[in-house]
Parts: structure tokens; C-alpha cells; sequence
């Protein structure tokens, strides 16, 4: 059987750009239409659709393969599950080039240092934004949070959303929200939709 290579790229925000990770990943062997990716997505969070999807398209004798231990999660413990869920299948972890052996000793100590690292920094980064919001809160800079869509967007999003021309991972990358915002989003534009209906019938 031919070992396939199945890229996995995340990043935590809508903002931030994959394109290093998919060129580090492509440099690596992965063909491009191999590399599943979650864009707004924290590293704890293992529910991640991109995530499920590459775990899923991993068979035995294949790859996956991640740019950094980090972009493939945060948690210590989701990362050892994830490790564990491969070697079950039979897939082998490529981090970067290095081959995660679980049999060996210090391949094992190795894996558990990174994901105790890429755990810590996330502490550290929620550690830091908490101090930077109360700081700011105290000098009176932080303000609510704004819309990310007007109501003019919220309702062109409900009108491609009922339209059935569009899947939810589509209407994400128009929007350029989240799963979870995108879906808020919608709730939000019903509303609306209710309240002027409510008004026109008065």
C-alpha cells in the first residue's frame, strides 16, 4: 500500500494567514489537496472540523503531517490522545520532517516536552491578553465588542444561507467568520428579519 501524506494546518484567528504552514507542508511532500485546515480556531479546542476531517482521511501506512506540535493542538492531554488515536490507525506523526516513534524512549520524552511547551505558551498568551484587557479596561480603552458584519452583510448572509448554494465552511470563508460566529450571525439576521416583519404587520 502507497503511504499517503496528509497535511494538517491551524491557526487561532480569522486574520492570521496559513500560507507558511501550507508551504512548510507542501516542502514536506504534501500535496495540496491533502491539507485540511481550521482558520479561527484556539489550539484546546479539539473539536475542530478541519481536525476531524484529516484524522479521518488518515488510513494505515500514512502520514500526517504538521508544520509544528503546536498547530496541531495546546493541551498536553488532547495531544497525546491525538498520538495515541494514530497509532491505533496505524499512522505515523511527521512533525516537521522528525517522525514521532511512540516504541522509543526518548521519542516519547521528546513528544511529551513539545506538548507540555506548546501547552505552556497558550497559558502564557491567555495569561497576557487577561493582564493587557484589565489594564486597558482600567484606563478606560476597552470597549465593546463590535459587529463584524453590518445588517446589510447579516442579511445578505441569511440570503445565502437559505439559498442552499452554500455550505457552512463556504459561508465562513465569505463571511470570514468562525463556525460558531458565523452561526450567531445567522441567529442574529432572524432576529432582525422577525422584528421588521413584526413592525410591517403593525
Amino acid at each position: 500500500m502507497t503511504e499517503i501524506l496528509i497535511g494538517y494546518a491551524r491557526c487561532s484567528t480569522q486574520g492570521q494567514d496559513l500560507r507558511a504552514q501550507r508551504t512548510a507542508l507542501k516542502r514536506l511532500g504534501v500535496d495540496p489537496d491533502r491539507i485540511y485546515t481550521d482558520k479561527g480556531f484556539t489550539g484546546r479546542n479539539r473539536l475542530r472540523p478541519g481536525l476531524r476531517e484529516a484524522l479521518a482521511a488518515c488510513r494505515q501506512g500514512d502520514q500526517l503531517v504538521v508544520a509544528k506540535l503546536d498547530r496541531l493542538g495546546r493541551s498536553a492531554v488532547d495531544l497525546r490522545a491525538i498520538a495515541d488515536e494514530l497509532e491505533a490507525k496505524g499512522t505515523r506523526l511527521n512533525i516537521g520532517g522528525s517522525i514521532h516513534d511512540p516504541t522509543d524512549p526518548t521519542g516519547k520524552l521528546f513528544f511529551g516536552m513539545l506538548a507540555l511547551m506548546a501547552e505552556f505558551e497558550s497559558d502564557l498568551i491567555r495569561a497576557r491578553t487577561k493582564e493587557g484587557m484589565a489594564e486597558a479596561k482600567k484606563a478606560g480603552r476597552l470597549k465593546g465588542k463590535q459587529p463584524k458584519l453590518s445588517a446589510l452583510q447579516h442579511k445578505r448572509l441569511l440570503d445565502d444561507y437559505e439559498s442552499g448554494q452554500y455550505s457552512a465552511a463556504q459561508l465562513c470563508e465569505i463571511s470570514g467568520l468562525s463556525r460558531s460566529a458565523m452561526y450567531a450571525a445567522l441567529r442574529r439576521a432572524r432576529e432582525e428579519v422577525g422584528k421588521t416583519r413584526q413592525l410591517e404587520t403593525v
